[in-house]
């Protein structure tokens, strides 16, 4: 006997709150990045609007991706032929663009592929792929996470061969993101908070070797230190970067009146385009991106403590703490607190098929919203 539509498990809606917030970072994503783009694009004579259009697009794109994601149960990302082969997949994309002619080489770097003229970043993949398989592992895992050796560092064996692999490009910010997520899945999990010393230890170590091994590292973290004194080299962008939060002052010059888009700041729409917040809107329109970025963790993580079980938690987890270390890692560099890095914004770079991958990835958190107990904090 078919029961009636009035007895139907009803399924819970999704957490408005993130997907509010979430909503309110993409729009003010899109109106810095028409601000940082509008000129360069009037001087070449194209659509002042044509970058804005392609991050739509990617919006379109990420909102189908999203829509399916939220309706899809969770616990399905768990099935092990799903998690590895996400991971076989990363390996692959990250070998294939390191392979001279296949890769896209760009400004030193050789960081995307290119599919019928759609260039993506395979380590925007892999970040994400990394979580589910941390999320799976842990969850099966148990107790054993309690154990250095035989606990942790097995686990953490895939991570480090996508760092590696990213840092083939090279790309320490998407590597070195990668790496503290995990760790931080780790802690969630159950580990000791000595064990998680010694790891943060030998992390500091292996990244202290890593930054003064090559001398273009070494230029760019002294940079970093007094950037105005390397004007002229690896401090110009940083530079700039400042002279923009300098002149936005408290309130800002106004949506579109910030000079330093005007081919001084380099590539102002991706990496740096927080210093376009800074002087279009000033240090309010900071605090205002910031308080959101806050915002959206505090709801991503209540999502997480709420879950009914292990692996919903980690993953929520893992996705948020994935997005939220990115974006303080982007701010930090911007206003010249961390050693400048190529890692986007996200919600804010340009960058279409980062976006969308980004929206399937909160989608996923959005169905785990719906199994949470949200009254229990």
């Amino acid at each position: 006997m078919l029961s009636s539509p009035s007895h139907r498990i009803r399924q819970k809606p999704v957490d408005k709150t993130l997907l509010g917030i979430m909503l309110l970072l993409m729009l003010f994503g899109l109106v810095t990045l028409f601000s940082a783009t509008y000129y360069k694009a009037l001087q070449a004579g194209d659509d002042p609007f044509s970058e804005v259009k392609k991050q739509l697009f990617g919006v379109g794109i990420g909102a189908a991706a999203m829509f399916i994601t939220c309706r899809i149960p969770y616990r399905f990302w768990m099935k092990p032929r799903i998690v590895f082969g996400g991971i076989l997949l990363s390996i692959l994309l990250l070998i294939l663009v390191v392979i001279p002619g296949v890769g896209v080489y760009i400004n030193g770097s050789r960081r995307w592929l290119s599919v019928g003229g759609i260039s993506f970043q395979p380590g925007e993949f892999a970040k994400y792929a990394v979580v589910l398989f941390m999320a799976m592992t842990l969850t099966m895992r148990g107790k054993r996470v309690q154990k250095l050796v035989k606990g942790i560092f097995p686990v953490l064996i895939v991570p480090g061969v996508l760092f590696l692999l990213i840092l083939e490009q090279p790309n320490l910010s998407t590597a070195g993101t990668i790496i503290i997520v995990s760790v931080l899945m780790v802690m969630l999990a159950g580990a000791r908070w000595r064990h998680m010393l010694v790891l943060g230890a030998g992390g500091l170590v292996i990244g202290a070797y890593y930054a003064w091994s090559e001398e273009y590292r070494r230029e760019r973290l002294l940079s970093f230190m007094d950037p105005f004194a390397k004007m002229s080299d690896e401090g110009y962008q940083l530079s700039q970067s400042l002279i923009a939060f300098g002149s936005g002052g408290l309130f800002g010059m106004g949506l579109g009146q910030g000079r330093q888009k005007y081919a001084y700041l380099p590539y102002p729409e991706s990496d740096f385009i927080f210093a376009i917040v800074g002087e279009d809107f000033g240090l309010m329109g900071c605090l205002a991106v910031i308080c959101l970025f806050i915002a959206f963790m505090m709801a991503g993580m209540r999502i997480a403590l709420t879950c009914d079980d292990k692996f919903g938690c980690l993953l929520a987890a893992g996705i948020i703490g994935m997005i939220s270390v990115q974006a303080f890692i982007n701010m930090g560099v911007v206003v010249g607190v961390l050693p400048t890095t190529g890692l986007p914004l996200p919600f804010f770079s340009a960058g279409g098929t980062s976006l969308s991958i980004t929206m399937a990835a909160v989608g996923i958190v959005l169905n785990i919203s719906r199994s949470g107990n949200r009254n229990m904090i």
